[in-house]
């Protein structure tokens, strides 16, 4: 039997993943080159979160404090999301660009980050005979910071630059493609980056971290390439007067539910998020796990939000209430951090690594959940789609960087107390101060249960068709 052309189409359109969110504007093969830029941000996200959090604490035995600081450092950007977003809303040049400048700017801070981070974080933990006070740490925040405001900024100008480009009815399943791509990034650097450090040495250290810097910038040259169309503006276009900032905020923050919104997304990410910085330091000291296996661990997080995406595109497809959905979520981080907990006392890697899936699943379905109830609020006046996702991003990011920052000095100042007897023999172990952490996740889980209440209340059961957006428009 021959297929004819429309035949072929549709059976390619069914079995290649993603094939309908091509459209004529953006074909499917300018699409695929554009999603690169999110495995550039997955494969920095991992050095950032995962490898080199668990090396500056077990290997070069830093203060869990200080790795946790220097990794919250980036956040100090977060806040800025919303800004970085209506500004490239509302940029003007001569040729036209709004997008690739933020693209490109953002993948410099990014590579130049990440290529002196290892020399900065070899200073940090040098011998102390030639020593140069805070110099290690000065240069260590430096690099962290370049690397944090890349991050944000290539992303939050490539999700924006591909809704640009995408049509009414494809953007959904075209920014759902963009975010599959970050994880992706994530999981396969996470099994790269894992194998290549299997025999830790710092000269390893330097050439795996710049390998990712070099690797990450050449990705992004090829994402951007030719894919913002040159329109070019006049002097007068230009020079114009821009909208404000204020005024489109206002807009988004009337009526009070966009306030609880963002109380319920940062209490909830200080919920998911506070044990970043310890995950892999807990398997690696407390389990015994070497740093390949605990660099899995983002694969096996990547494979559970992946998970929860997908159950987020079923029940949101059908009507579900968007706040009952981020209850489900947080739910199953209270199994999730409970099997965490278990996993030390019962010595099982194995109940260690499906804790880890599951907070994968809850922290996806609940970011999925907040965001689309987020984007349904944006609809009218000047408070557009990009301030929303701005501001979602904002509350996400900032609350991830402060509880990672809270999570590493608790343990420190717990373990501090534990250790030295004053708790009891039971408690003098190293896994106090991790154990408290997680307890103080359960905690916010239950705080964050109790915002969410009345925001279930008040949304209807069902999304209108026209706003909803399942995986679609989600930024992180």
């Amino acid at each position: 039997m021959i297929l004819g052309p429309q035949q072929i189409k549709r059976l390619s359109t069914r079995l290649l993943p993603f094939a309908d969110a091509a459209s004529d504007d953006l074909p499917l093969g300018q699409l695929l080159r554009l999603s690169l830029f999110q495995v550039s941000v997955g494969m920095a996200s991992v050095m950032l979160l995962g490898t080199l959090n668990r090396v500056m604490i077990v290997e070069m035995s830093l203060a869990a404090t200080l790795v946790a600081v220097m990794i919250a450092l980036p956040v100090l950007v977060a806040p800025f999301r919303a800004l970085l977003g209506f500004r490239s809303d509302t940029y003007r040049s001569a040729i036209g660009w709004k997008r690739v400048p933020y693209l490109w700017f953002g993948s410099l801070w990014q590579m130049g980050g990440l290529a002196v981070m290892p020399f900065a974080l070899l200073v940090l933990g040098g011998d102390p005979i030639h020593h140069v006070p805070f110099a290690g740490e000065v240069l260590a925040a430096l690099a962290f910071l370049m690397t944090g405001l890349g991050l944000h900024m290539t992303q939050t100008a490539g999700l924006a630059l591909a809704s640009d480009r995408a049509s009414d009815e494809t953007r959904p399943r075209v920014v759902a493609l963009l975010y599959v791509m970050f994880l992706a990034g994530m999981g396969v650097s996470a099994l790269v980056i894992g194998w290549l450090l299997s025999d830790y040495a710092p000269l390893t250290l330097i050439r795996v971290v710049q390998g990712a810097a070099i690797t990450g910038l050449l990705l992004n040259v090829v994402a951007l390439w030719r894919q913002e169309r040159v329109r070019p503006m006049s002097r007068e276009e230009r020079a114009a007067p821009r909208p404000l900032f204020r005024d489109a905020w206002a807009d988004l923050t009337v009526g009070g539910e966009a306030g609880r919104l963002l109380v319920v997304v940062f209490l909830g990410t200080m919920a998911f998020n506070m044990q970043d910085v310890l995950l892999e330091p807990y398997g690696g000291e407390i389990l015994g796990l070497s740093v390949s296996s605990t660099t899995l661990l983002t694969a096996m997080w990547a494979a559970g939000a992946l998970a929860g995406f997908a159950l987020a595109a079923r029940q949101l497809a059908h009507g579900m209430n968007p706040y009952r959905l981020a209850g489900q979520a947080l739910l199953a981080g209270l199994v999730a951090f409970s099997a965490v907990i278990f996993a030390a006392p019962l010595q099982t890697a194995a109940l260690f690594f499906a804790g880890a899936g599951l907070i994968g699943f809850g922290g996806g379905l609940f970011a999925v959940a907040t965001l689309t109830a987020a984007m349904t609020m944006a609809t009218e006046g000047r408070a557009g789609r990009g301030l929303a996702l701005g501001a979602w991003g904002a509350a996400q990011a900032t609350a991830a960087g402060l509880s990672i920052a809270l999570g590493g000095g608790m343990r420190d100042a717990i373990n501090a107390a534990a250790l030295s007897g004053r708790w009891g023999e039971v408690l003098a172990t190293p896994s106090t101060g991790y154990s408290f952490v997680y307890h103080t996740e359960i905690a916010l889980i239950f705080a964050t249960l109790i915002a969410l209440g009345p925001l279930v209340r008040r949304r209807s059961a069902r999304i209108p068709t026209q706003s909803r957006i399942g995986l679609a428009d989600f930024p992180t």
